[in-house]
């Protein structure tokens, strides 16, 4: 299988061999809408520079770039919840990097050295299809997935290739007075969930084909494929206080094109840019320098009540828990529960 993964990077990079630009890989799974823009925005800006982007789930990008250490291809992981790429950076896969707006984020958002840094914050939602979910039936907290009405009605992203799932999967465990508890509790979703699509694309398919009605997804994404693609997706925030994610930067250790690298961090990162951004593709900004005024309305309106996580908890046990899941709970939720029937 990794070679089979491996082989469209290889073909992109050969496929440039004549290019005699600096080329400059980017791991991310910021979509291909954002990724085209910022591609576009970029050479335009430095035209000795070709960007090539990968787009591959926030988990995916970190198992490429560690299977990659002693030969890295990305030079840039633009895109990942913050416990990620903590693991990788105290792994040894992300060089030092402080960028010049480094003062206009808190200590929470960046990596230990400056590893990484904090570009968005990310709040996870309940989408569901608009056009099938009557206004008075719309979930409107986590507990409400459980409840048998939506028995066969929920897609799910499969978590361990997407870092957004992992973090409300963790989240989610964390919530439950006990690990088990939280176990328990994706057994219930599980024996609510019709299937669990491979990639984001696949899930914003069946969800607008009406394959299943509703979805545990971030609030960004929703936005854009209802207003580029016209999916008909709608979204609650969870009334008892959802993960707000740090969506995060680095620069790959030993990256092939480091000056490059940091060229691109700070294009991505400027003010211009965190700007277009929110006001195109919903992206809230981390940075607490931008002047609020030239952010769209929507951001400065919205209520979204944070949910109280251990980020380092979840840093250090959340692949714990993503492996017991996918082991013993996927596709198993209704066996689980019997044999772990809790007190």
């Amino acid at each position: 299988m990794r070679f089979l993964f491996a082989l469209p990077v290889f073909l992109l990079l050969t496929s440039c061999s004549s290019d005699n630009r600096t080329p400059l890989v980017v791991y991310s799974p910021h979509g291909k809408e954002m990724l085209t823009d910022a591609e576009q925005a970029f050479e335009a800006a430095y035209p000795d520079i070709n960007m090539q982007w990968i787009d591959m789930g926030g988990q995916d990008a970190y198992d490429r770039i560690r299977t990659e250490k002693a030969n890295p291809t990305a030079s840039v992981w633009w895109g990942g919840d913050g416990p990620t790429f903590s693991r990788a950076a105290e792994e040894g896969l992300l060089a030092t990097y402080t960028p010049s707006w480094a003062n206009a984020i808190p200590a929470e958002g960046r990596g230990t050295g400056d590893t990484w840094m904090a570009t968005f914050l990310t709040p996870e939602v309940l989408l569901f299809n608009s056009r099938t979910v009557p206004e008075a039936e719309r979930p409107r907290d986590w507990d409400d997935l459980l409840k048998p009405e939506w028995k066969d009605r929920i897609i799910i992203r499969y978590p361990l290739a997407s870092s957004t799932m992992r973090t409300i999967w963790g989240a989610l465990i964390m919530r439950q007075t006990t690990v088990e508890e939280g176990y328990r509790w994706l057994a219930r979703l599980d024996q609510n969930t019709k299937t669990y699509a491979a990639d984001p694309t696949q899930l914003y398919l069946k969800v607008a084909r009406e394959e299943g009605d509703v979805s545990l997804w971030n609030m960004p994404d929703t936005y854009i494929q209802a207003d580029i693609n016209g999916y008909p997706f709608g979204f609650s925030l969870p009334s008892s206080g959802t993960p707000v994610l740090h969506d995060g930067i680095a620069i790959v250790a030993g990256a092939p094109a480091p000056e490059a690298a940091r060229m691109f961090y700070e294009f991505v990162t400027s003010d211009s840019a965190l700007v277009d951004q929110a006001t195109r593709y919903y992206r809230i900004p981390a940075r607490t320098d931008l002047d609020p005024t030239s952010l769209p309305s929507w951001m400065l309106e919205s209520e979204i009540q944070a949910m109280d996580v251990d980020w380092v908890r979840l840093a250090e046990e959340g692949p714990t828990w993503m492996q017991y899941w996918d082991e013993n709970i996927k596709g198993r939720g209704e066996s689980y529960l019997a044999n772990n029937p809790g007190s």
